[in-house]
Parts: C-alpha cells; sequence; structure tokens
C-alpha cells in the first residue's frame, strides 16, 4: 500500500507563469496561441511563444523585425520556400537578422515553440559574430551542435505549454551563463534605435557613444548582425506595418509619422523590407500577433 508523503515532504509545485493566451478560429485557421515574456531574461529574449493547430493557409510570408528566431519544431516539418539556408525544418531552426522577407510553407499541424531573442540573447548564446547568420534560416544543430538535441527532448517530454516554456528558458541559461558581455555603446546605440523605433541620429548616437563611424558599424555588426542604419530601416519599417495593420487614416499620414520624406519614398521602403507594396499588405490576409501574411501555395501545372 502505498504511503502519502506529509506535506512537508513533497517537491514544491513550481509557480505559475505568467503566459498570455489566445484561442483563434478565423478563415486563417483554428489554433492556439501563448507567450510568455520572463522579466529576468529581458535582457536577452523579447518572448518565448508557443502556437498549435491547423492553419487554411499552407504558406506564411515573414517580414523582417530586428529579432532572432530560434524555432523547435513539434509538428509536421516546414519548408523555407524563400530565403536562403536549411530547406527543411524538422526539429529547430535558427532565422539570424533579415532585411528580407522569408516564406515558410507548414504542413496540416502546426506545433511549434519559438524564442524570439535580442540581438544581445543571440550573441551570448552563440558566442560568434552575428554577421555570420544574418540574412540565413540556418538548421539549428548546425549552429549549436549537441545542445539543439537537448533542446527538442526537453520540448518532446514536457507535458504543458508552460513547461515547455520553463525548459526552454533553463537552457537558455545555461548556454548564456558564462558568455562574454559585448560592448555596451553597442548595446546603447542599439537599444536607443529601438526606442526611437528607427528615426534616430544614427550620427548623433555615434557621438554621444564615443565610437568612430568605422568601429560602431564593425561590432555594430559583430553584435547585432546588420549594420547601424539597416538596423534602425527595419525598426521604422516594423513601426509602419503596426500603423497601417490598426488602421492609419492614410498611407502619407502613416509615411509622416514614421519620418520618412514622402509617401514614395516609403512605399520604395516597404516593398524592399517586404517583398508586396502597402497596398498590398492592407489587402492581404494578416496573423494578428505577428502581422506576418498568410499565402495560398501556387497552383500547380
Amino acid at each position: 500500500m502505498l504511503k502519502t508523503l506529509p506535506a512537508f515532504a513533497r517537491a514544491p509545485a513550481a509557480p505559475l507563469l505568467d503566459v498570455a493566451r489566445f484561442e483563434h478560429d478565423t478563415p486563417l485557421g483554428r489554433f492556439s496561441y501563448a507567450e510568455w515574456r520572463p522579466a529576468h531574461l529581458a535582457p536577452l529574449v523579447e518572448l518565448f511563444w508557443y502556437a498549435q493547430g491547423t492553419a487554411t493557409f499552407p504558406r506564411k510570408r515573414l517580414f523582417p523585425n530586428g529579432r532572432i528566431e530560434l524555432l523547435v519544431n513539434l509538428g509536421d516539418p516546414i519548408r523555407l520556400v524563400e530565403g536562403v539556408g536549411s530547406p527543411v525544418l524538422k526539429s529547430g531552426w535558427l532565422s539570424g537578422l533579415h532585411a528580407r522577407p522569408v516564406v515558410i510553407e507548414c504542413g496540416g499541424r502546426t506545433s511549434t515553440l519559438g524564442i524570439r531573442l535580442k540581438p544581445a540573447g543571440a550573441f551570448a548564446l552563440l558566442a560568434r559574430p552575428l554577421r555570420d547568420i544574418s540574412g540565413w534560416t540556418l538548421d539549428l544543430g548546425d549552429v549549436v551542435g549537441r545542445a539543439a538535441e537537448e533542446l527538442a527532448e526537453r520540448c518532446h517530454e514536457a507535458n504543458s505549454t508552460d513547461e515547455r516554456f520553463r525548459r526552454a528558458a533553463e537552457w537558455i541559461e545555461e548556454l548564456t551563463t558564462r558568455a562574454a558581455p559585448g560592448l555596451g555603446s553597442v548595446a546603447w546605440t542599439a537599444a536607443r534605435i529601438e526606442r526611437s523605433a528607427g528615426t534616430a541620429s544614427i550620427g548623433a548616437l555615434r557621438e554621444e557613444a564615443g565610437l568612430s563611424k568605422n568601429r560602431l558599424a564593425s561590432a555594430f555588426r559583430d553584435q547585432i548582425g546588420l549594420a547601424p542604419k539597416v538596423y534602425a530601416r527595419i525598426f521604422r519599417f516594423q513601426r509602419l506595418l503596426s500603423l497601417i495593420h490598426a488602421g492609419a487614416p492614410s498611407l502619407a499620414e502613416a509615411a509622416l509619422d514614421t519620418g520618412y520624406y514622402d509617401q514614395p519614398h516609403m512605399t520604395a521602403d516597404f516593398r524592399e523590407l517586404s517583398g508586396m507594396a502597402p497596398r498590398e499588405f492592407l489587402a492581404a490576409s494578416r496573423y494578428t500577433h505577428t502581422l506576418s501574411v498568410a499565402e495560398a501555395a501556387p497552383a500547380r501545372r
């Protein structure tokens, strides 16, 4: 007969996580979505997210967002349709900073854990220049070795979304604990660019940081992955996406609100970063939490 352990001998229950949860049943598909923003990892990670369900549209267009995306795939394989890198995501992917859109194609069943790393987090995790992975979508094992299998195993063995988040956070902490710190002036400059939504003067920031133009550009590519001006373009573009998605009164006003000289300049920048015109984005089916665009697969001939 099994004996019940006294209360003081039982393992303490894991604390509840402050997880935001959403259920979607829309023309885009039927799926659940959760995200967690742990305060203790805020300098390294923007959020952990998990999505599970079925999508109506097989393809998704992802836009540059100034973050490094680490994915653990627990569902059907995901294909890289547009972009450079590993053609199929079977278990884990790492997508460096992009200045162009990426298009992926999912199978029938989606079950994916994502870790949206800030550049500082990716720099600490990889311990290598981030310029090496910019513009690439790579198999996670090719980047971090055996640690990729360990993360996948932890996520597969977890019996809840919260437990997956905990295990993924522990994995991040283990791999970044002994990381060498980057140049503080680069982190400061990047933070100012982000807070200004890409409108801050790079020259003024460089002078305030006390770095030469070449020194800042080189260190920025190492620790962030892109040149400062390209990084600023991405955050201005993200602000523009949000305004258009939220229903800006006009594209001209959205252009002025985000610091563009005029609407034609905004349209050209938007097309380069997204692969589509602003009005095409407005007409497209969009996912609320990522502002990515749902796309149908091309008809077979």
